[in-house]
């Protein structure tokens, strides 16, 4: 059996978080303050790992410092991003300008563009790629020490951070559409799509035996009498449905289209996590 461990759930989400934040950071569209946010919550995700994994439970040490030198990583992309933060972003900067452009041209009044310091170069989005790269070894060592069949639990933990982490994002960046609301849907779309493709890979890595199958039918006590399993897979196939269902509202065109695609990606994450942390805490020894 293979045991759960706070730490490593942790570094799990900060990882997978942040790997999914340069995947948006890289189109170069969203504005600069949602890649401060990110950055701040994972990396502070990564430093509660790092104290969880230090102070309780047994000792990792591969992935305490995975998770010290992730935080340490994306505390300088955070860094250079605050640096370069009067660089902009060439792709909010392009659909603003055209957009004033074309205001200007139906109605004659003209917007002043907005002011962009030419010596300083933007912000490089790989940076972001650097703390998620160093996190996988930590997510491997994590599933290592969690117990055997150490193939099945590396993989249980890999792409359950991939999960969580895709889908934490998409409902980030739902409300940011609030801070940017001319910002284009595919920056979401991508992260929702990303977390539908990633859904059937976590339900096979956790179905698989010694998996959640045993606690369906039995073989595994879940001490409430199977009532976890059964909530276990309430959760994976709602969050089936809530992908397609987010998807679905994005296709109409209005603004409030987004709120709503945000509002089911709220229950997303929660049926998300239900799909990851109950079937851990079941089959946990």
């Amino acid at each position: 059996m293979i045991a759960l461990d706070a730490a490593t759930v942790l570094l799990q989400w900060a990882v997978g978080g942040l790997a999914f934040l340069w995947v948006t950071t890289r189109r170069r569209e969203v504005g600069i303050g949602y890649g401060w946010l990110m950055r701040g919550t994972y990396g502070l995700m990564a430093l509660l790992a790092l104290g969880i994994g230090l102070r309780f439970g047994d000792a990792v040490p591969v992935r305490d410092a995975s998770a010290a030198l992730v935080v340490v990583a994306t505390t300088v992309a955070l860094v250079v991003s605050v640096q370069r933060r009067r660089a902009g972003v060439a792709g909010q900067r392009q659909l603003a300008e055209s957009r004033s452009a074309r205001v200007a041209a139906m109605t004659g009044i003209e917007r002043a563009a907005e002011e962009k310091d030419a010596d300083t170069p933007e912000f490089p989005p790989v940076l972001d790629l650097v703390a998620p790269v160093i996190g996988i070894v930590g997510l491997v060592a994590g599933g290592i020490a969690a117990g055997e069949p150490v193939a099945l639990s590396v993989a249980r933990i890999v792409v359950g951070a991939a999960f969580l982490g895709a889908v934490s994002d998409a409902m980030l960046l739902g409300h940011w559409y609030l801070v940017q609301p001319g910002l284009a849907r595919s920056p979401l779309l991508e992260l929702i799509r990303w977390t539908g493709w990633i859904w059937p890979v976590h339900l096979a890595v956790f179905l698989w035996p010694t998996g959640m199958i045993s606690a369906l039918t039995g073989d595994i006590d879940d001490g409430y009498g199977g009532l976890l399993g059964w909530f276990w897979a309430a959760c994976a196939i709602t969050t089936g449905g809530l992908v397609v269902v987010t998807l679905a509202a994005l296709r109409e065109r209005q603004y409030s289209a987004v709120m709503a695609a945000t509002g089911l990606l709220y229950l997303a994450i929660l049926t998300a996590f239900g799909q990851d942390l109950v079937a851990r805490a079941i089959l946990a020894p």
